[in-house]
């Protein structure tokens, strides 16, 4: 149990991560999993549908008066810029004020926003809501992801993330396959197909926000922002339950830790921590997020355009094309996931990301041959996907849990906000030009590149990946206001209270 001292804002100590990471996996976990979890489908769907329907809401009679380049120009960046922007917001609010009131804020947002673009009547109107709901969409990584990392079992913590993050592309194939239907002006008129497409969005939405109602606050959270005691019941709760479900009693719990509790903690102090006292960790997320975001849009910004110049296929068709890359793309998460909480989380970062980097320059080669057709290549891209969706969805859990649990939304909102803004603001502008100039040398540069990039972010991973596998949060790097026995009893006077587990050993478990 919780011994609090000090008032509201004292020291703690707790054994409540011990307690959460020794959980079976139980009808609890699953709620939390689909309840946060399913939100990434809504990305892929959000992406994938403006980007296949572009070149309908750009004919007459769709009702928006607004050109295909600005569709996948302005639009497509102002998400990004939104995603971006939002992430960096929520994710502060996120740490101040607990996951909870923020993946509910978040996918409010994002609802509103989504609501709002399905009634567009004029280019700004759609330009403000795509900004917004990727306002959302962006607050929800922050939000979602710490959520997801504090409150599952250690055992299973990578596989989960893994899976959640991967499921994106289950969207990107409903996305897809929606947007065959939507073009369709036999079923739909050319003005109500697209709107629909929005409106099934917020559905989906609503469904999920009905099940995240139940999701609780991450106790871990809680603990450290002087609501102990409320943390200690709400884990006392999910042991009744999960022993009512097992129908075993469950092993006593690892060693507690000891924190004193504070309400905030400053951009300064976030910075220094990620920056200063992390600076490989810090290398390794960047190195992460730069390299899959590049990869991604070598492939993915133009394979629609490849497959029209280079390869024939109607442009009308390339939809299926793109439903089976994503599928491709789920697949590498859902089969590899359970490998790097197994094998571990270096060997498996660094191995998808080369792996698929030296693949993609395969496909160059062969594309640059002329030995491929339209099949032939998207199996290429699938098999060179199927590992990058994997490496590309560890590097969202590795920026989760290899930093101090204060810092862990806002060190995701940075991460993924520098990611995304090069992969959909430097990416198009590499890869546009090069993609739809018509000559297979670009193509195969652009290639090149994106797999360059994955190669060189794997190897930093050799170096710099972070041994976390089966690990608690707390001893993969120590809450910065962990507190060990000594300081707790000022035998050896005050310290700064900064993380003991540093770069330098960032191996050694570090529980206060």
């Amino acid at each position: 149990m919780a011994e609090l001292t000090g008032g509201n804002q004292g020291t703690i100590t707790t054994s409540v991560p011990a307690r959460l990471d020794r959980l079976p996996w139980s009808r609890w976990h699953w709620m939390i999993v689909i309840g946060l979890g399913t939100v990434w489908i809504l990305d892929g769907l959000e992406v994938t549908i403006v980007g296949n329907i572009a070149g309908r809401l750009s004919e007459d009679g769709s009702g928006l008066s607004i050109t295909d380049a600005q569709v996948t120009g302005v639009a497509a960046a102002l998400y990004v810029a939104g995603a971006c922007a939002g992430a960096l917001f929520f994710g502060r609010l996120t740490d101040l004020f607990g996951r909870k009131k923020l993946f509910l804020i978040t996918l409010g947002v994002y609802l509103a926003a989504t609501a709002l673009t399905a009634v567009s009547f004029s280019p700004w109107w759609f330009f403000v809501f795509r900004f917004l709901t990727g306002f959302g969409i962006g607050g929800e990584y922050a939000a979602i992801n710490s959520a997801i990392d504090e409150l599952i079992p250690s055992k299973y913590r990578g596989r989960v993330d893994l899976i959640i993050n991967g499921s994106f592309w289950l969207g990107a194939v409903a996305g897809a396959l929606l947007s065959v239907l939507a073009l369709d002006t036999d079923i739909f008129p050319a003005w109500l197909g697209w709107r629909l497409t929005f409106a099934l969005g917020v559905v989906l939405g609503l469904v999920i926000l009905l099940v995240r109602r139940h999701v609780p606050e991450s106790p871990r959270w809680m603990f450290i922002h002087g609501k102990g005691e409320e943390a200690e019941k709400l884990v006392a709760d999910v042991e009744r339950q999960v022993e009512r479900e097992k129908g075993t009693p469950l092993p006593e719990p690892g060693e507690a830790i000891t924190v004193e509790q504070r309400g905030s903690i400053g951009f300064g102090e976030i910075a220094r921590t990620v920056f200063r006292s992390y600076p490989r960790r810090a290398v390794l997320g960047l190195s992460l997020f730069v390299g899959q975001a590049f990869l991604y849009n070598a492939i993915t910004f133009g394979f629609g355009t490849i497959l029209v110049r280079f390869f024939d296929v109607s442009s009308g068709v390339t939809g299926y094309y793109f439903a089976v890359i994503a599928f491709g793309n789920f697949l590498g998460p859902l089969f590899l996931g359970r490998f790097f909480d197994t094998i571990g989380r270096r060997p498996m970062i660094a191995g998808t990301y080369v792996l698929s980097g030296l693949l993609l320059f395969g496909t160059a080669w062969l594309f640059g041959a002329g030995m491929l057709t339209a099949f032939t290549m998207t199996a290429c891209w699938c098999v060179v996907l199927f590992f990058a969706s994997a490496g590309a969805s560890s590097a969202y859990l590795t920026v989760s849990e290899i930093f101090p649990m204060e810092t862990r939304a806002m060190a995701i909102a940075f991460f993924y906000a520098v990611g995304t803004a090069a992969g959909g603001i430097s990416g198009p502008l590499v890869f546009a030009d090069l993609t739809s100039s018509g000559v297979v040398a670009d193509a195969v540069l652009a290639f090149c590149i994106g797999a360059s990039l994955m190669v060189a972010a794997g190897l930093v991973a050799v170096f710099f990946a972070v041994a976390a596998e089966g690990k608690s949060l707390e001893s993969i790097a120590k809450p910065l206001s962990a507190r060990t026995a000594e300081e707790r009893d000022g035998a050896d006077g005050a310290t700064d209270g900064g993380p003991r587990s540093t770069d330098r050993a960032e191996s050694r478990p570090s529980l206060g």
